[in-house]
């Protein structure tokens, strides 16, 4: 093996150990959002400290990444599509790592609503249909950056309006709640903080997959609508 070809296969190395990464830290989010959705639906808030707990974990992972990033760019000076993979990393772990708090914020809200002895479940919203549209938003958008499956990212993209409209009708629910019946006004409020922390998710997925289509075919479609996903 020639010195050209060592530095290759080197460069192949870092590049393959940073996309482990992303998807461990990808893996943690996934797990921290499903926790604080568990714990919406059971009321078992003890959780809430380890969701909590992980996203130090997160944070920590996200900064590793971002300084392998760094050093892969100034070491390795990578060309075009190498160039557009590291820098499409970097974006994917500030959604990653914004998603694990949005999950972080579900979690402190559960624990309120039950430590001021309310059930969720009993305002017959459906927070948790909303958050398993989002966590399977996120789990496709990792699958699609994993396979670098532009398909499947344009799918999550177009799953992102149905989680907003569904996000629209539940705060319109919400908000009857609270006008038939003002003593529901404080455990509404932090559902409405709950369900929009979810909305905020399904669009961390799609800015995941909108940066899958910039890796694989150097087009950015961010702010581009419909016109963009096609």
């Amino acid at each position: 093996m020639n010195e050209s070809q060592h530095l290759s296969s080197q460069f192949d190395e870092d590049l393959g150990r940073l996309r482990t990464h992303v998807l461990q830290m990808g893996g943690m989010v996934e797990t921290q959002i499903s926790s604080a959705v568990d714990a919406y639906a059971t009321g078992e808030i003890g959780s809430v400290k380890s969701i909590v707990d992980a996203d130090h974990k997160v944070n920590e992972l996200e900064k590793a990444i971002d300084d392998d990033c760094a050093h892969i760019i100034a070491k390795r000076q990578p060309a075009a599509s190498d160039l557009r993979l590291v820098l499409g990393i970097s974006k994917i772990v500030t959604d990653l790592e914004r998603a694990g708090d949005e999950a972080k914020k579900i979690a402190k809200g559960v624990r309120r609503i039950y430590e001021n002895g309310h059930v969720p479940s009993q305002f017959g919203i459906g927070v948790r249909h909303l958050a398993e549209a989002a966590l399977i938003m996120v789990r496709q958008a990792l699958d699609a950056f994993a396979r670098l499956d532009t398909e499947q990212a344009r799918s999550v993209i177009r799953a992102d309006s149905e989680v907003d409209t569904e996000f629209k009708s539940i705060i319109r629910q919400l908000i009857t709640h609270m006008m038939e019946d003002p003593r529901t006004i404080t455990t509404s409020i932090d559902i409405i903080t709950i369900a929009r922390a979810i909305e905020r998710i399904g669009d961390h997925a799609k800015n995941i997959s909108e940066q899958v289509i910039y890796v694989v075919e150097g087009r950015d479609i961010r702010h581009t609508g419909k016109e963009g996903i096609k």
